[in-house]
């Protein structure tokens, strides 16, 4: 199986390349801006192809799409897992904020999609697994931006299970919460013993894409009981509004640190 991997160099996208490298006859591509890590990494599994490229770059899709199809002639598995956050208020980020966070979380998502579709059809059946987050469910104060890109990337990917499932192209979501890695320790709710459950770890994200992958399961969220916040949010939206209101901890789980890593 032909995978290929964003945000591939560390947190949530090692994780999952390390997972895929251990199934039979697996081949993966690994994408992301850190050259050392990725090479580093692409040793330590034995061998992969490794793209370096910055998403949001105009030219970036069409030249992984065209090394793909060089090397390979197929593409199995496509994960969309790069993004990062950013914290601010609409009134401290303004427009700047949501622009920056919808053309790495959601516009060069699509625009990548979008360059490997013909491939990913060509190899039917064949499936995109999009990382979004718990925060494009429930949104909180400080992660507008976010939560809008995330948002908009749940929506799309619902959609576009609609429209490629005719051609052998499964499209599944993963929605993660509170996630553990490098860049966003999440040590204050670790720390505490209350909390330290509502913490998953990348290893099980990663989990939760190959059951969202080829054939798999429409959506997944990581821990599995945050569907209740979703389900919440659409039957309690006051209830929601008023709990998530006065708390400073984000659904978020990346922080810049993790941009395209």
């Amino acid at each position: 199986m032909i995978s290929l991997v964003t945000g591939a160099s560390s947190g949530i996208g090692e994780a999952i390349a390390r997972s895929l490298a251990r199934e039979r006859g697996a081949q993966l591509v690994l994408v992301a801006r850190r050259a050392d890590r990725l090479q580093t990494l692409a040793e330590e599994l034995g061998g992969a192809t490794v793209i370096v490229e910055d998403l949001t770059d105009a030219g970036a899709p069409a030249r992984i799409a065209n090394q793909v199809e060089a090397e390979y002639g197929r593409l199995d598995l496509l994960v969309n897992n790069a993004g990062a956050a950013w914290r601010a208020t609409f009134e401290e980020g303004g427009w700047a904020n949501v622009r920056r966070h919808m053309e790495l979380n959601f516009d060069a998502q699509v625009r990548l999609t979008e360059a490997l579709l013909p491939l990913l059809r060509r190899s039917a059946p064949s499936a995109i697994v999009n990382v979004a987050s718990t925060a494009g469910r429930v949104s909180r104060a400080g992660s507008g931006a976010y939560s809008a890109s995330k948002f908009a990337l749940a929506g799309w990917s619902d959609a576009l299970h609609l429209e490629e499932a005719r051609h052998g192209v499964h499209v599944g979501l993963v929605l993660p919460g509170f996630v553990a890695t490098e860049g966003f320790p999440q040590r204050e709710l670790v720390d505490n013993r209350f909390t330290r459950r509502l913490v998953s770890t990348p290893e099980r994200v990663a989990d939760a894409i190959l059951q969202a992958g080829p054939g798999g399961k429409a959506e997944r969220y990581v821990p599995r009981p945050y569907w209740l916040a979703a389900a919440a949010r659409t039957l309690l939206p006051r209830v929601v509004r008023r709990a998530t209101g006065g708390s400073k901890v984000l659904l978020v789980t990346r922080t810049k640190a993790d941009e395209l890593p």
